[in-house]
């Protein structure tokens, strides 16, 4: 892959594709951390002698909704910098500058659909490209990949850096044991994920609402608990293959309802009754899932234990996040709610490496081809 010390940008324009793709409370941004992640390559790419023009993409815009305007994260960028990004209303009209910022990519209809002429108008804007946006590195769009052919390329330091520690560090030459932590609420969603763990993990932690399909096929209840008729074949496979590996609850946390106020109770074991739905891993399951962590050479972490965002369930997600954190090997979380689950509890800052790109870091532990990543090679 092809990196900045590749590209001759002394007094050129380049376009740098980012992934400020942030959470907005109204105009407010509520996590800076996408933004924060590109300055290095903004950095670097100055010293350079280069200016920049940035695009990016904000939500899943079907007009130029307002909303999804990126006129607040050139204001914070700005405010970062120290410096004024002015931001370009459409293509027709970008000012000169340092620094500046095109206007939600997505609200050109040919970004998503990788037009060539919406790539070439984009080319014509900049003499060489960067992509740094690996959270935007598995879609094949004008910005991503398209562009990508028409101007000298290269990847940013924070592309080089994600794909080069998911790659060496959790994909060819892991400290061992390598730790896999698998949650969220379908296992039809990371069967990929999970196929590839077993042929290289040496245990693999499951929680969340994933857990009930490996459950169910076991014989236990699972009571009203989130479970696709979908998922149950798969897990049964997986199973099959992996049970020396795969590491399930072993007691829960129970609600009547997903909802914070919901009547609660925890049971010593992970057969649910009727009525009730499993929401957290209990105590006793965070605990040896902790011993795990805590003996690993390699932690990988996708996925929460249980209904974080519900403050009742949050324990188990507390518990391993904490158990990452204090891990003495390499750890690395791949973006998600599991990003978000460590900078709820306050622990963004004590993991080796932590994803800005959920889908493109689970992609790429797939083995998947990465079509951002492989116009860069």
């Amino acid at each position: 892959m092809r990196s900045l010390d590749d590209l001759d940008v002394d007094g050129k324009r380049v376009l740098v594709r980012v992934d400020f793709n942030v959470p907005l409370d109204g105009e407010r941004i509520t996590d800076d951390a996408r933004i924060r992640a590109a300055l290095p390559t903004i950095a670097a790419l100055r010293r350079r002698g280069a200016r920049l023009l940035l695009a990016a993409h904000l939500g899943r815009p079907k007009d130029r909704e307002r909303k999804f305007s990126l006129a607040p994260v050139a204001k914070h960028l700005g405010e970062l910098l120290e410096t004024d990004v002015p931001l370009a209303p459409d293509l027709d009209h970008v000012p000169d500058g340092d620094v500046v910022m095109l206007e939600n990519i997505r609200y050109e209809p040919g970004e998503t659909k990788n037009d060539p002429e919406l790539a070439q108008r984009l080319a014509d804007l900049a003499d060489a490209y960067v992509n740094d946006a690996f959270g935007a590195a598995h879609r094949a769009h004008a910005s991503t990949e398209g562009v990508a052919h028409l101007l000298p390329s290269a990847a940013g330091l924070l592309m080089q850096r994600e794909v080069e520690t998911l790659t060496a560090g959790i994909l060819e030459d892991p400290a061992r044991p390598l730790v896999a932590i698998v949650g969220g609420a379908k296992v039809t969603d990371k069967i990929g994920v999970l196929e590839a763990f077993l042929d290289r993990a040496d245990a693999i932690l499951i929680g969340g609402a994933m857990a009930f399909p490996f459950l169910s096929v076991q014989g236990h209840s699972i009571g009203d608990s989130l479970c696709a008729d979908e998922d149950l074949g798969p897990a049964r496979e997986l199973l099959e293959r992996g049970a020396d590996k795969l590491r399930l609850p072993v007691d829960l946390v129970l609600g009547r309802a997903f909802d914070a106020d919901t009547e609660r109770r925890a049971v010593d074991g992970v057969d649910v009754p009727d009525g009730w739905m499993g929401l957290d891993v209990g105590p006793r399951t965070a605990e040896a899932y902790g011993e795990e962590i805590a003996g690993a050479g390699t932690v990988f972490w996708n996925g929460p234990m249980g209904a974080f965002e519900l403050e009742p369930f949050a324990a188990g997600t507390r518990a391993v996040a904490e158990a990452v954190a204090a891990a003495p090997g390499i750890t690395v979380v791949g973006g998600g709610d599991s990003a978000a689950a460590l900078a709820q509890f306050g622990l963004a800052d004590r993991v080796t490496h932590l994803s800005t790109g959920g889908g493109a870091s689970l992609e790429l532990i797939e083995g998947k081809t990465l079509p951002g990543v492989e116009v860069l090679s």
